[in-house]
Protein backbone atom coordinates (compact mmCIF):
# COMPACT_ATOMS: atom_id res chain seq x y z
CA UNK A 1 0.00 0.00 0.00
CA UNK A 2 1.45 3.39 -1.10
CA UNK A 3 1.65 6.42 1.92
CA UNK A 4 1.16 9.48 0.59
CA UNK A 5 0.76 11.58 3.54
CA UNK A 6 -0.06 15.68 4.49
CA UNK A 7 2.04 14.95 7.32
CA UNK A 8 5.28 15.49 8.84
CA UNK A 9 4.86 15.85 12.97
CA UNK A 10 2.86 12.31 13.12
CA UNK A 11 5.05 10.24 10.93
CA UNK A 12 8.34 11.52 10.99
CA UNK A 13 9.49 13.80 14.01
CA UNK A 14 12.95 15.52 14.84
CA UNK A 15 14.47 13.04 17.23
CA UNK A 16 15.53 13.82 20.97
CA UNK A 17 18.41 11.36 21.47
CA UNK A 18 21.44 12.86 22.16
CA UNK A 19 24.33 12.58 19.68
CA UNK A 20 27.92 11.99 19.94
CA UNK A 21 28.26 13.19 15.91
CA UNK A 22 30.07 16.31 15.59
CA UNK A 23 29.29 17.67 11.64
CA UNK A 24 32.64 18.86 9.34
CA UNK A 25 32.59 20.63 6.40
CA UNK A 26 32.26 17.46 4.04
CA UNK A 27 29.52 16.47 6.14
CA UNK A 28 27.39 19.11 5.72
CA UNK A 29 28.02 19.87 1.74
CA UNK A 30 27.28 15.92 1.56
CA UNK A 31 23.81 16.24 3.21
CA UNK A 32 23.21 19.69 1.23
CA UNK A 33 24.22 18.41 -1.87
CA UNK A 34 21.99 15.63 -1.54
CA UNK A 35 18.70 17.49 0.09
CA UNK A 36 18.97 19.47 -3.49
CA UNK A 37 19.09 16.42 -5.93
CA UNK A 38 16.17 15.14 -3.93
CA UNK A 39 14.49 18.04 -3.51
CA UNK A 40 15.29 18.78 -7.60
CA UNK A 41 13.80 15.38 -8.47
CA UNK A 42 10.63 14.70 -6.03
CA UNK A 43 9.13 18.29 -4.79
CA UNK A 44 6.27 18.85 -6.53
CA UNK A 45 7.11 22.63 -7.82
CA UNK A 46 10.28 22.48 -10.01
CA UNK A 47 11.42 25.78 -9.97
CA UNK A 48 10.91 26.03 -6.35
CA UNK A 49 12.96 23.05 -5.79
CA UNK A 50 15.88 24.64 -7.75
CA UNK A 51 15.79 27.74 -5.84
CA UNK A 52 15.96 25.77 -2.69
CA UNK A 53 18.48 24.09 -3.69
CA UNK A 54 20.84 27.18 -4.74
CA UNK A 55 19.94 29.10 -1.88
CA UNK A 56 21.03 26.41 0.90
CA UNK A 57 24.56 25.36 -1.33
CA UNK A 58 25.18 29.80 -1.10
CA UNK A 59 24.20 29.70 2.54
CA UNK A 60 26.85 26.92 2.91
CA UNK A 61 29.50 28.99 0.75
CA UNK A 62 28.33 31.98 2.85
CA UNK A 63 29.57 30.26 5.94
CA UNK A 64 26.36 30.20 7.77
CA UNK A 65 26.35 26.92 8.70
CA UNK A 66 30.19 26.94 9.62
CA UNK A 67 29.73 26.81 13.46
CA UNK A 68 26.60 24.19 13.33
CA UNK A 69 28.30 21.48 14.75
CA UNK A 70 25.60 19.71 16.32
CA UNK A 71 23.31 17.54 14.02
CA UNK A 72 19.86 18.78 15.25
CA UNK A 73 20.59 22.75 15.09
CA UNK A 74 22.13 21.86 11.50
CA UNK A 75 18.94 20.16 10.32
CA UNK A 76 16.45 22.88 11.87
CA UNK A 77 18.90 25.51 10.58
CA UNK A 78 18.40 23.66 7.17
CA UNK A 79 14.91 23.62 7.63
CA UNK A 80 14.60 27.16 8.35
CA UNK A 81 16.13 27.96 5.35
CA UNK A 82 14.58 25.73 3.02
CA UNK A 83 10.86 26.85 3.77
CA UNK A 84 12.29 30.50 3.95
CA UNK A 85 12.38 29.86 0.13
CA UNK A 86 9.27 27.77 -0.49
CA UNK A 87 7.38 29.06 2.24
CA UNK A 88 6.08 25.23 2.42
CA UNK A 89 6.28 24.07 6.03
CA UNK A 90 6.05 20.52 4.45
CA UNK A 91 9.55 20.83 3.64
CA UNK A 92 11.80 19.62 6.78
CA UNK A 93 14.96 18.21 7.57
CA UNK A 94 14.97 16.20 10.63
CA UNK A 95 18.26 14.16 11.90
CA UNK A 96 16.61 10.53 12.75
CA UNK A 97 19.56 8.40 12.55
CA UNK A 98 17.66 5.48 14.67
CA UNK A 99 14.69 5.42 12.49
CA UNK A 100 16.70 5.15 9.20
CA UNK A 101 18.54 2.11 10.52
CA UNK A 102 15.01 0.68 11.34
CA UNK A 103 13.84 1.86 7.74
CA UNK A 104 16.95 -0.05 6.41
CA UNK A 105 17.07 -3.03 8.58
CA UNK A 106 13.40 -3.83 7.20
CA UNK A 107 14.28 -2.85 3.35
CA UNK A 108 11.53 -0.27 3.31
CA UNK A 109 13.98 3.03 3.01
CA UNK A 110 11.14 5.43 2.05
CA UNK A 111 7.69 5.95 2.52
CA UNK A 112 6.52 3.47 -0.63
CA UNK A 113 5.41 1.08 2.11
CA UNK A 114 3.75 1.23 5.01
CA UNK A 115 6.51 0.07 7.97
CA UNK A 116 5.67 -2.11 10.59
CA UNK A 117 6.82 0.40 13.15
CA UNK A 118 4.70 2.89 11.95
CA UNK A 119 1.48 0.65 12.10
CA UNK A 120 2.77 -0.02 15.93
CA UNK A 121 3.09 3.31 16.48
CA UNK A 122 -0.83 4.30 15.24
CA UNK A 123 -2.24 1.22 17.60
CA UNK A 124 -0.57 2.58 20.35
CA UNK A 125 -2.33 5.67 19.37
CA UNK A 126 -5.69 3.89 19.57
CA UNK A 127 -5.41 4.53 15.32
CA UNK A 128 -5.93 8.35 16.19
CA UNK A 129 -9.17 8.68 18.38
CA UNK A 130 -8.06 10.15 21.83
CA UNK A 131 -11.75 10.93 22.69
CA UNK A 132 -15.52 9.99 22.07
CA UNK A 133 -18.02 11.13 23.84
CA UNK A 134 -22.10 12.42 24.20
CA UNK A 135 -22.07 15.64 25.47
CA UNK A 136 -24.76 17.42 27.36
CA UNK A 137 -27.98 17.76 24.56
CA UNK A 138 -27.25 14.73 23.17
CA UNK A 139 -24.26 16.42 21.42
CA UNK A 140 -21.58 13.76 19.95
CA UNK A 141 -17.78 14.94 20.81
CA UNK A 142 -15.16 13.42 19.10
CA UNK A 143 -11.65 14.05 19.53
CA UNK A 144 -9.23 12.74 16.78
CA UNK A 145 -5.19 13.60 16.60
CA UNK A 146 -4.20 11.81 13.33
CA UNK A 147 -5.33 10.22 10.10
CA UNK A 148 -4.40 6.93 9.57
CA UNK A 149 -4.59 5.13 6.14
CA UNK A 150 -8.15 4.47 5.14
CA UNK A 151 -8.10 0.35 5.22
CA UNK A 152 -6.66 0.57 8.33
CA UNK A 153 -8.55 2.95 10.43
CA UNK A 154 -11.84 1.65 9.02
CA UNK A 155 -12.92 -0.50 11.82
CA UNK A 156 -12.03 1.37 14.59
CA UNK A 157 -13.42 4.68 12.65
CA UNK A 158 -16.69 2.61 12.56
CA UNK A 159 -16.91 2.29 16.21
CA UNK A 160 -16.11 6.01 16.83
CA UNK A 161 -19.38 6.41 14.61
CA UNK A 162 -21.16 3.97 16.00
CA UNK A 163 -20.97 5.41 19.69
CA UNK A 164 -22.27 9.46 18.20
CA UNK A 165 -24.54 7.66 15.52
CA UNK A 166 -27.92 8.72 17.51
CA UNK A 167 -26.44 11.86 18.39
CA UNK A 168 -28.62 15.30 17.45
CA UNK A 169 -25.20 17.12 15.92
CA UNK A 170 -21.51 16.24 16.05
CA UNK A 171 -18.46 18.14 17.11
CA UNK A 172 -14.30 16.74 15.80
CA UNK A 173 -12.00 18.28 17.54
CA UNK A 174 -8.89 18.94 14.93
CA UNK A 175 -7.22 21.40 17.18
CA UNK A 176 -4.33 18.63 18.10
CA UNK A 177 -4.45 17.10 14.40
CA UNK A 178 -1.22 17.27 12.27
CA UNK A 179 -2.45 15.72 9.69
CA UNK A 180 -2.16 12.33 8.16
CA UNK A 181 -3.35 10.18 5.05
CA UNK A 182 -5.83 11.46 2.66
CA UNK A 183 -7.62 8.02 2.24
CA UNK A 184 -8.38 8.28 6.71
CA UNK A 185 -10.21 11.52 5.93
CA UNK A 186 -11.71 9.92 3.04
CA UNK A 187 -13.42 7.22 5.43
CA UNK A 188 -14.40 9.37 8.37
CA UNK A 189 -16.16 12.06 5.82
CA UNK A 190 -17.65 9.33 4.44
CA UNK A 191 -20.57 9.30 7.34
CA UNK A 192 -21.30 12.55 7.06
CA UNK A 193 -23.30 12.24 3.34
CA UNK A 194 -25.49 9.83 1.75
CA UNK A 195 -24.95 7.29 -0.57
CA UNK A 196 -24.39 9.66 -3.58
CA UNK A 197 -20.81 9.86 -3.88
CA UNK A 198 -19.56 13.49 -3.36
CA UNK A 199 -16.23 14.91 -4.70
CA UNK A 200 -14.39 15.90 -1.70
CA UNK A 201 -10.56 16.72 -3.19
CA UNK A 202 -8.16 15.97 -5.57
CA UNK A 203 -4.04 15.00 -5.22
CA UNK A 204 -2.08 16.31 -8.38
CA UNK A 205 1.53 14.11 -8.19
CA UNK A 206 4.50 15.42 -9.90
CA UNK A 207 5.95 12.02 -10.32
CA UNK A 208 2.99 10.86 -11.97
CA UNK A 209 1.76 14.00 -13.43
CA UNK A 210 -1.75 13.05 -13.02
CA UNK A 211 -5.11 13.88 -10.56
CA UNK A 212 -6.42 11.70 -8.20
CA UNK A 213 -9.49 12.25 -7.04
CA UNK A 214 -11.05 11.27 -3.83
CA UNK A 215 -14.80 10.84 -3.14
CA UNK A 216 -16.78 9.65 -0.73
CA UNK A 217 -17.30 5.83 -0.19
CA UNK A 218 -19.73 3.96 -1.21
CA UNK A 219 -19.74 1.17 1.18
CA UNK A 220 -19.05 2.29 4.92
CA UNK A 221 -19.43 0.30 8.05
CA UNK A 222 -22.45 1.84 10.18
CA UNK A 223 -24.92 4.46 9.80
CA UNK A 224 -25.14 7.45 7.51
CA UNK A 225 -25.28 10.59 9.23
CA UNK A 226 -26.30 13.22 6.32
CA UNK A 227 -28.16 15.41 7.96
CA UNK A 228 -26.54 16.04 11.58
CA UNK A 229 -25.39 19.02 12.02
CA UNK A 230 -21.55 18.98 11.90
CA UNK A 231 -19.14 20.98 13.75
CA UNK A 232 -15.42 21.09 13.58
CA UNK A 233 -12.84 22.90 15.93
CA UNK A 234 -9.40 23.75 14.69
CA UNK A 235 -6.73 25.58 16.10
CA UNK A 236 -3.14 27.18 14.91
CA UNK A 237 -1.35 23.41 15.35
CA UNK A 238 -4.14 21.99 13.07
CA UNK A 239 -2.45 21.23 9.94
CA UNK A 240 -1.98 19.33 6.70
CA UNK A 241 -4.85 16.37 6.62
CA UNK A 242 -6.67 18.02 9.37
CA UNK A 243 -6.69 20.95 7.51
CA UNK A 244 -8.43 19.40 4.15
CA UNK A 245 -11.05 17.65 6.73
CA UNK A 246 -12.00 21.41 7.67
CA UNK A 247 -11.20 22.81 4.16
CA UNK A 248 -13.83 20.08 2.43
CA UNK A 249 -16.19 20.46 5.12
CA UNK A 250 -16.24 23.82 4.75
CA UNK A 251 -16.24 24.85 1.46
CA UNK A 252 -19.15 21.74 0.64
CA UNK A 253 -20.99 23.76 3.14
CA UNK A 254 -21.40 20.58 5.65
CA UNK A 255 -20.00 21.86 8.89
CA UNK A 256 -19.37 24.94 10.94
CA UNK A 257 -15.48 25.43 11.37
CA UNK A 258 -15.13 26.78 15.32
CA UNK A 259 -11.90 28.33 16.27
CA UNK A 260 -8.59 29.70 14.87
CA UNK A 261 -6.95 29.61 11.20
CA UNK A 262 -5.51 26.67 10.60
CA UNK A 263 -1.34 25.96 9.98
CA UNK A 264 -1.84 26.21 5.92
CA UNK A 265 0.46 23.65 4.50
CA UNK A 266 -1.52 21.64 1.74
CA UNK A 267 1.10 19.60 -0.19
CA UNK A 268 1.45 15.70 0.76
CA UNK A 269 4.80 13.97 0.47
CA UNK A 270 6.89 11.75 2.00
CA UNK A 271 9.77 11.26 4.15
CA UNK A 272 13.12 10.59 1.82
CA UNK A 273 16.64 9.49 3.21
CA UNK A 274 19.60 11.33 2.56
CA UNK A 275 21.93 9.10 4.52
CA UNK A 276 22.60 7.51 7.15
CA UNK A 277 21.41 9.99 9.81
CA UNK A 278 19.47 12.79 7.69
CA UNK A 279 15.89 12.57 6.27
CA UNK A 280 14.48 15.32 4.08
CA UNK A 281 10.34 15.06 4.13
CA UNK A 282 9.31 16.49 0.45
CA UNK A 283 6.10 17.13 -0.55
CA UNK A 284 5.38 15.59 -3.91
CA UNK A 285 1.95 16.76 -4.69
CA UNK A 286 -0.35 19.60 -4.28
CA UNK A 287 -4.50 19.45 -3.06
CA UNK A 288 -6.59 21.08 -5.74
CA UNK A 289 -10.47 21.42 -4.02
CA UNK A 290 -12.92 20.85 -6.66
CA UNK A 291 -15.08 23.52 -5.77
CA UNK A 292 -12.50 26.63 -5.20
CA UNK A 293 -10.22 25.16 -7.64
CA UNK A 294 -7.19 26.39 -4.99
CA UNK A 295 -6.20 25.01 -1.30
CA UNK A 296 -4.89 26.03 1.99
CA UNK A 297 -1.30 26.64 1.16
CA UNK A 298 0.43 29.17 2.99
CA UNK A 299 -3.54 30.60 4.47
CA UNK A 300 -4.74 28.10 6.30
CA UNK A 301 -8.14 27.40 6.84
CA UNK A 302 -9.92 30.22 8.15
CA UNK A 303 -12.95 29.40 10.67
CA UNK A 304 -16.61 30.49 10.10
CA UNK A 305 -16.95 31.41 13.83
CA UNK A 306 -13.55 32.85 15.17
CA UNK A 307 -12.81 32.46 18.77
CA UNK A 308 -9.75 31.28 21.02
CA UNK A 309 -8.83 27.73 20.50
CA UNK A 310 -9.18 26.75 24.39
CA UNK A 311 -12.86 28.23 24.13
CA UNK A 312 -13.46 26.90 20.48
CA UNK A 313 -15.52 23.68 22.09
CA UNK A 314 -17.73 25.82 24.65
CA UNK A 315 -18.66 27.79 21.76
CA UNK A 316 -19.45 25.09 19.25
CA UNK A 317 -21.26 23.47 21.54
CA UNK A 318 -23.64 26.78 22.90
CA UNK A 319 -24.04 26.39 18.57
CA UNK A 320 -24.89 23.34 18.20
CA UNK A 321 -27.53 23.56 21.27
CA UNK A 322 -28.73 26.61 19.63
CA UNK A 323 -29.48 25.27 16.47
CA UNK A 324 -31.30 22.24 17.75
CA UNK A 325 -33.76 23.92 19.99
CA UNK A 326 -34.93 26.03 17.06
CA UNK A 327 -36.69 23.20 15.98
CA UNK A 328 -38.32 22.33 19.22
CA UNK A 329 -41.72 22.50 19.89
CA UNK A 330 -42.29 21.66 23.56
CA UNK A 331 -41.97 24.50 26.15
CA UNK A 332 -40.35 22.40 28.55
CA UNK A 333 -37.58 20.63 26.48
CA UNK A 334 -36.59 24.56 25.03
CA UNK A 335 -36.32 25.55 28.58
CA UNK A 336 -33.86 22.77 28.59
CA UNK A 337 -31.98 23.94 26.00
CA UNK A 338 -31.80 27.25 27.22
CA UNK A 339 -30.79 26.16 30.74
CA UNK A 340 -27.59 24.22 29.09
CA UNK A 341 -27.12 27.02 26.69
CA UNK A 342 -26.77 29.73 29.90
CA UNK A 343 -24.52 27.12 31.73
CA UNK A 344 -22.19 26.91 28.71
CA UNK A 345 -22.55 30.64 28.10
CA UNK A 346 -21.18 31.06 31.60
CA UNK A 347 -17.85 28.98 31.48
CA UNK A 348 -17.05 30.69 28.15
CA UNK A 349 -17.49 34.20 29.36
CA UNK A 350 -15.13 33.65 32.48
CA UNK A 351 -17.54 35.32 35.33
CA UNK A 352 -14.93 36.67 38.13
CA UNK A 353 -16.20 38.26 41.60
CA UNK A 354 -14.51 39.84 44.17
CA UNK A 355 -12.99 37.63 47.19
CA UNK A 356 -14.56 39.95 49.92
CA UNK A 357 -18.39 38.95 48.36
CA UNK A 358 -17.58 35.26 48.42
CA UNK A 359 -16.43 35.24 51.81
CA UNK A 360 -19.99 36.73 52.78
CA UNK A 361 -21.13 33.37 51.06
CA UNK A 362 -19.31 31.35 52.93
CA UNK A 363 -21.74 29.75 55.67
CA UNK A 364 -24.47 27.08 56.81
CA UNK A 365 -27.81 27.03 55.26
CA UNK A 366 -29.90 24.23 57.16
CA UNK A 367 -28.39 21.15 55.76
CA UNK A 368 -26.03 23.16 52.62
CA UNK A 369 -22.56 24.10 53.62
CA UNK A 370 -20.93 26.55 52.03
CA UNK A 371 -16.57 26.63 51.74
CA UNK A 372 -14.32 29.53 50.94
CA UNK A 373 -11.01 27.75 49.84
CA UNK A 374 -8.02 29.12 48.24
CA UNK A 375 -10.02 31.69 46.63
CA UNK A 376 -12.97 29.41 45.39
CA UNK A 377 -16.55 28.39 46.76
CA UNK A 378 -17.08 24.68 47.71
CA UNK A 379 -21.39 23.60 47.59
CA UNK A 380 -21.99 20.49 50.12
CA UNK A 381 -25.56 19.28 51.22
CA UNK A 382 -25.90 16.87 54.45
CA UNK A 383 -22.16 15.40 54.17
CA UNK A 384 -22.06 14.63 50.66
CA UNK A 385 -19.51 14.83 48.06
CA UNK A 386 -18.24 18.73 48.14
CA UNK A 387 -18.73 20.32 44.59
CA UNK A 388 -17.01 23.86 43.22
CA UNK A 389 -19.53 26.36 42.41
CA UNK A 390 -18.54 27.97 39.04
CA UNK A 391 -19.98 31.67 38.81
CA UNK A 392 -22.75 32.55 36.14
CA UNK A 393 -23.73 36.25 37.67
CA UNK A 394 -22.27 37.76 40.67
CA UNK A 395 -25.02 35.88 42.56
CA UNK A 396 -25.71 32.35 41.03
CA UNK A 397 -23.01 29.69 41.00
CA UNK A 398 -23.67 26.09 38.72
CA UNK A 399 -21.96 22.92 39.70
CA UNK A 400 -19.74 21.64 36.59
CA UNK A 401 -20.46 18.01 38.17
CA UNK A 402 -24.24 18.34 38.21
CA UNK A 403 -25.97 19.84 35.14
CA UNK A 404 -28.97 20.12 36.73
CA UNK A 405 -28.44 22.36 39.54
CA UNK A 406 -27.56 25.96 40.19
CA UNK A 407 -27.66 27.83 43.45
CA UNK A 408 -28.52 31.76 43.95
CA UNK A 409 -27.46 33.67 47.07
CA UNK A 410 -30.17 36.06 48.29
CA UNK A 411 -30.07 39.56 50.02
CA UNK A 412 -31.98 41.70 52.00
CA UNK A 413 -31.81 45.31 51.02
CA UNK A 414 -28.75 46.14 53.10
CA UNK A 415 -26.81 43.50 51.19
CA UNK A 416 -26.79 40.86 53.91
CA UNK A 417 -26.80 36.85 52.54
CA UNK A 418 -30.28 35.89 53.89
CA UNK A 419 -30.80 32.49 52.10
CA UNK A 420 -30.03 29.99 49.05
CA UNK A 421 -32.66 29.06 46.42
CA UNK A 422 -32.06 25.98 44.99
CA UNK A 423 -32.70 26.29 40.92
CA UNK A 424 -33.42 23.45 38.71
CA UNK A 425 -33.69 22.95 35.12
CA UNK A 426 -37.25 21.60 35.28
CA UNK A 427 -38.22 25.39 37.15
CA UNK A 428 -38.49 24.10 40.18
CA UNK A 429 -36.76 25.78 43.64
CA UNK A 430 -36.31 25.27 47.10
CA UNK A 431 -34.76 27.69 49.57
CA UNK A 432 -32.63 27.38 52.83
CA UNK A 433 -32.44 29.92 54.98
CA UNK A 434 -29.34 31.28 56.23
CA UNK A 435 -28.35 29.30 59.82
CA UNK A 436 -24.66 31.06 60.95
Amino acid sequence: MALSVFCTDIIEGQTSQSSDIVLTDDMRISVINKASELLSDKYVFPETASEMGKYIKDQFKKGIYSDLNDPVKFSMKLTEDLQSVSRDRHVRVNFSPEMIKRKKASGNQNDDEISPEFLEELKKENYGFRQVERLSGNIGYIDFREFGPGEIIKDKVAAAMSFVENCDALIFDMRYNGGGDPTGIQVITSYLFGEEPVHLNDMYFRSKDTLDQFWTLKDIKGKRMPDVPVFVLTSSYTFSGAEEFSYNLKNLKRAVIVGETTGGGANPGGMEIIDDNFTVFIPTGRAINPITKTNWEGTGVKPDVEINSLKALTKAHILALEILSQNLSDEREKNTYKWMIESLSATLNDIEIDTDLLKKYEGRYGDRAVYLENGKLYYQRAGRQKFELTPMSENTFMLKEIDFFRLRFESDANGNITSVTGLYDNGNTDSSPRSN
